[in-house]
């Protein structure tokens, strides 16, 4: 039986399309389409430094799934 994939996979894999995408259209339409890889990776830090990005706010409201970190601190509560 498959696993469902974890918020932070779904993240990655997110993050990883739109960032390729991004660079794609910039070199394809307009360098402005940088500006959308920037945004990526600066939601990235956002959720390795706050532990929560709009885009993880958004899937884990969608999926009903929580982070791997968050599960671990309740499960040892």
């Amino acid at each position: 039986m498959r696993r469902a994939w974890p918020l932070e996979r779904i993240l990655f894999a997110l993050a990883g399309t739109m960032t390729l995408l991004a660079v794609f259209l910039a070199a394809t339409v307009s360098p402005w389409f940088l500006l959308l890889a920037a945004f990526v990776g600066v939601n990235q830090w956002l959720y390795v430094v706050v532990g929560a990005c709009p885009a993880s706010l958004v899937l884990a409201r969608m999926t009903g799934r929580e982070a791997a970190w968050c599960r671990r601190c309740t499960d040892a509560a």
